[in-house]
């Protein structure tokens, strides 16, 4: 089961063939103990070492998630899959890849890690333990941020959590975060079996063609595959040739070549080959475009079997050969040769073949690019649209998050000058009322000295009583003024609040219409066609190459 099914490899499980992202569950519940911590130390070292050959970056890239991970990152023990977890941890963030963990208990990770995790979500913690494990790890994360840590204000939070009631706490924002989980109804019947996987997986496997390229599954369980269906494969070579060689005839001897035609022979470990005649023709392609900034040199081999009659451009069925072929200055003893074409007994064919091919090869070959005008983004030489589509993506990722942190820094100062108004104008009514009400009690004291003074002196319209009750009914007035005033400033509070909800709700439009505008699958991929600089194409003189009938493949590439 180690040998066969889905490789393991890091871009595979994260994009498929097409540059799309795609999620990638690692089921290991089947496995004994031995073997799951093979597997994970062999995935968390595989996910390193492919990290290290991107680039760095501040926005996301790519999320390793973990489920129960206890026992691969102990606190004390030293398992093999703790040092590539820790290096993760440590390491990660700066080549954009997350690592999210869960346990239920916290006291069996090592402090080390718990101190690297920047974002916690923390539930209800059963012991002391886990509550002072999680302290210790939250001010350490703070302290490396450079932040400030409350102890004793998350420790009495910590202690009161409900169900289903998290805090969520970011060392790079300013304070905790208290949050409730929906209640939800899972229908799963828990973990899956090895034979549930098989039955799951069993329509992707057998859909998936038995080739070198990638499958579309968007999930894929390792190693879940049986042994009798592998999914390795091995590329046979075609025997039949692109053209028909002349037969050899028995015992033919080698035909005599000119001076000054290059001749060699395919290596091969046949003991007697029949050889058939051959061209291999060998240039170097310079593809220059200063738009794009492409400067790039690339060789072009072409092989052709030749028959009775080279005709007049044997190249029009050439075969292209990616890489160099293995070639001997002399024959297989006992070899026998097919007949050589008279074209190709004369060397001032060689010559007219190699104008041909320089001409042939300016004429159809292109180097195939492709570019993203929105991002200015072309792709490189020998890179896949695939490829392409990937680093696009994680380019337009970055513009993104660049274009939110510029947005939410703007509206910020927005959002700081609104609440500084708020806090103002609080204060203002706060100021109001506390006015309205000492008014309201001046007045209340001189109606009751009114009618105190009116009730002891038996005269209601004495000068005194009079005065009195003039100056109640100014307080009256005052007060109802202090009133309004209290309305008024209360209307301004509520109008800066729906002032900064409004902002608040124009980020959040203006967030969305950047996620969308720079969406990886909103991204136009147009192609580019480049051709070869003329006055640089430089052809290597023509080769006589005899190949053995039967090794030569047939197709676009060798």
């Amino acid at each position: 089961a180690w040998m066969e099914g889905e490789p393991l490899d890091v871009p595979r499980l994260l994009w498929t063939p097409e540059g799309k992202p795609r999620l990638a569950v690692l089921s290991i519940a089947h496995l004994s103990d031995a073997e799951r911590m093979f597997f994970v130390t062999l995935l968390l070292n595989e996910v390193i070492a492919w990290m290290r050959t991107q680039p760095g970056t501040s926005s996301l890239r790519a999320l390793l998630y973990m489920d129960e991970v206890f026992g691969y990152f102990p606190p004390t023990a030293n398992p093999p899959s703790k040092t590539p977890m820790l290096t993760l941890l440590k390491q990660a963030r700066a080549f954009g890849v997350g690592v999210v963990l869960a346990t239920q208990n916290p006291v069996d990770l090592d402090y080390k890690g718990l101190s690297n995790a920047g974002t916690w979500f923390l539930g209800r913690l059963q012991t002391e333990r886990d509550k002072a494990r999680v302290l210790d790890g939250l001010e350490g994360a703070s302290a490396s941020q450079g932040s400030g840590f409350d102890r004793k204000r998350i420790e009495t939070i910590l202690s009161g959590l409900g169900s289903r009631v998290f805090l969520m706490n970011n060392v790079h924002d300013n304070a905790p975060v208290l949050f409730q989980t929906r209640w939800a109804l899972c229908y799963l019947r828990g973990p899956l079996t090895r034979s549930q996987i098989q039955t799951l997986t069993a329509s992707r496997r057998t859909a998936a063609p038995v080739d070198s390229s990638p499958p579309a599954a968007p999930v894929v369980s390792l190693p879940a595959v049986p042994a009798a269906s592998p999914v390795a494969t091995v590329a046979a070579m075609p025997a039949a040739p692109s053209v028909a060689p002349a037969a050899a005839s028995a015992g033919a001897a080698r035909p005599v070549v000119p001076p000054g035609v290059v001749e060699r022979f395919w290596h091969t470990s046949a003991g007697s080959p029949a050889y058939q005649p051959a061209l291999l023709g060998t240039a170097q392609l310079h593809f220059v475009d200063a738009k794009t900034d492409v400067d790039h040199w690339e060789p072009a081999r072409r092989l052709v079997l030749l028959g009775e009659d080279a005709g007049a451009d044997p190249w029009q069925s050439a075969t292209t050969i990616s890489d160099a072929p293995e070639l001997d200055t002399e024959p297989v003893p006992g070899a026998t040769f097919a007949p050589l074409p008279p074209a190709a007994a004369r060397p001032k064919s060689y010559a007219a073949w190699e104008k041909q091919l320089a001409s042939r090869l300016y004429r159809d070959v292109r180097l195939t690019l492709h570019t993203i005008p929105a991002l200015k983004l072309t792709s490189q030489p020998g890179e896949s649209e695939a490829d392409f589509r990937i680093r696009a993506g994680q380019a337009a990722r970055e513009q993104r998050d660049q274009a939110v942190e510029k947005l939410r820094a703007a509206y910020g100062q927005k959002l700081q000058r609104l609440q500084e108004r708020i806090r103002t104008a609080e204060a203002g009514v706060e100021r109001e009322r506390s006015q309205y009400q000492q008014q309201w009690l001046q007045t209340g004291i001189s109606i009751a000295a009114t009618v105190l003074g009116a009730i002891s002196r038996r005269k209601m319209a004495s000068i005194g009583n009079v005065g009195r009750a003039t100056t109640a009914a100014r307080g009256v007035g005052r007060a109802t003024q202090k009133k309004q005033a209290v309305g008024r400033a209360t209307e301004s509070v509520e109008t800066l609040r729906q002032q900064v909800a409004q902002l608040e709700a124009e980020f959040e439009a203006e967030t969305r219409k950047l996620g969308e505008l720079h969406h990886p699958d909103r991204l136009e991929v147009q192609p580019i066609q480049l051709p070869p600089r003329k006055s640089d194409l430089t052809v290597a003189p023509v080769q006589l190459i005899w190949v053995p009938q039967g090794v030569l493949p047939t197709g676009p590439g060798l």
